[in-house]
């Protein structure tokens, strides 16, 4: 640890860039790529810490070099403060960014030079994942800029290898985000102020899938239907891929509270403003719990807006058919618009996204979105795609063990190498920040009342 410190203290910046490091290892995802990562630093020659927040997080890591933090939310900044000081360590990595201990320790490790990295699901899924700089979503470093994002693609030899390599199941999935959040919730006595910073309470949120598993064919029968006519053309229809209530991309990345409101948001839209022979289809997101009855929201607005015949709410059915033969697809700032982007469907963010820019979505109000809706430059769109790719994007997996190992390897390659967001792919300020699209809604309807 010593010579760590040292080796840091005499090299600045560049020498953290050329030396040693030392990570320390915040929340990580609920399986055990976190543990697997570390043992990838320590191949390496690095040295890595881990803080543990909860009972899941030890569960996890079950491996040496970890620390407990047992205090209160209130009392991490100069706990942790002091633990960066102490232990000298060069890098954090972290796993859902806007969990309230990695915003605090991003800042913490700002003010003493360390650079932080969020590591998520990619944006180009199913087997990729992200690799960030601070932030992600509206707090990505990633720059937005057609004229900078071309340039860096022109210097990128290979293409990005966009086909699936690394699947996992679904039961895999919910299996370990299932035991991560009930172990947190039932053996909590041992950190007895950890802050899950959830908007449903793992006690009430999985139960709550029964009833919705319990409808699971009826559901997708009626989601097939729908699709079946959206695909043979009986309608002309835009799609609306619906989020997750809890998710932060929505709670902490847009100028949205609750998923309700770009919902009446579109609806209202819609029946103002687009062609009465078109359709507006609700999709579910694949992971909702069923808590809210989107479903029921959808229809009850619909009927109040006067397009009860022409909205539909759906839970299910295939989301690349649907993609391919929309008019325009619409979400807060999902991965499904990079889905949409790679399709040529006509997009549009609500909120903030890494994909929202000239070129490849559409930048007017939403009402225009519905009539005029800005095409998607294909060559862009596949520029965007290598520069992901390249710079912020690894392929690989939390669960597949052959994706895991890859996505191990390269992480490393890429904090010991300062790489991160490399080449020219960072921002210094966060250039999505500003961006609040709703507030040009509401300004567009207050110069068009009668439109």
């Amino acid at each position: 640890m010593a010579a760590v410190k040292a080796a840091v203290k005499a090299g600045g910046p560049q020498g953290r860039r050329t030396r040693a490091r030392r990570v320390l290892f915040l929340q990580g995802p609920p399986t055990v790529f976190w543990r697997e990562l570390a043992a990838a630093f320590e191949a390496q020659g690095h040295e890595t810490r881990r803080i543990n927040l909860s009972a899941a997080d030890w569960l996890t890591w079950r491996r040496r070099g970890a620390d407990n933090y047992r205090g209160t939310l209130g009392g991490w900044r100069s706990w942790l403060g002091r633990y960066l000081d102490a232990e000298g360590i060069t890098d954090v990595l972290y796993y859902a960014d806007r969990l309230p201990y990695h915003v605090v320790a991003a800042e913490e490790a700002e003010r003493r030079g360390i650079p932080c990295h969020a590591v998520e699901f990619g944006y180009l899924r199913p087997d990729w994942l992200t690799l960030e700089r601070r932030g992600m979503g509206a707090y990505s470093h990633f720059p937005n800029d057609p004229a900078t994002i071309r340039a860096l693609a022109e210097a990128i030899v290979e293409k990005p290898p966009l086909g699936t390599r690394y699947a996992h199941s679904f039961i895999r999935e919910a299996t370990d985000e299932l035991l991560f959040n009930l172990v947190n919730a039932l053996f909590c006595w041992p950190w007895p102020f950890f802050d899950m910073d959830k908007r449903y309470h793992p006690l009430t949120d999985y139960p709550s899938w029964i009833p919705r598993l319990m409808r699971g064919d009826r559901l997708k029968r009626e989601a097939d239907a729908v699709v079946a006519r959206c695909v043979a053309g009986d309608w002309p229809y835009h799609l609306f891929a619906l989020q997750i209530e809890a998710d932060y991309q929505l709670r902490d990345n847009s100028p949205y509270d609750t998923l309700a409101q770009p919902i009446a948001e579109a609806i209202a839209s819609f029946a103002r403003h687009a062609a009465a022979e078109h359709r507006l289809v609700f999709k579910l997101h694949p992971l909702d719990n069923g808590q809210e009855n989107w479903p029921g929201l959808v229809k009850r607005l619909a009927k109040e807006a006067g397009v009860a015949d022409r909205v539909i709410a759906i839970d299910g059915g295939d989301l690349e058919a649907l993609l391919v033969h929309a008019n325009g697809a619409l979400s807060v700032n999902s991965t499904v618009g990079l889905h949409a982007i790679r399709a040529g469907t006509p997009t549009l963010a609500l909120g903030p996204a890494v994909y929202d820019m000239p070129g490849l979505t559409h930048q007017g109000p939403l009402a225009s979105f519905w009539t005029a809706p800005e095409p998607v430059d294909a060559n862009l769109a596949a520029d965007l795609m290598k520069v992901l790719a390249d710079t912020i994007q690894v392929k690989g997996s939390f669960y597949n063990p052959a994706g895991r190992a890859l996505a191990a390897k390269e992480i490393v390659r890429r904090v010991a190498a300062g790489e991160v967001n490399e080449p020219g792919a960072f921002v210094t300020a966060p250039p999505r920040l500003p961006v609040r699209r709703r507030d040009a809604d509401v300004a567009f309807e207050a110069a068009h009342p009668a439109a």
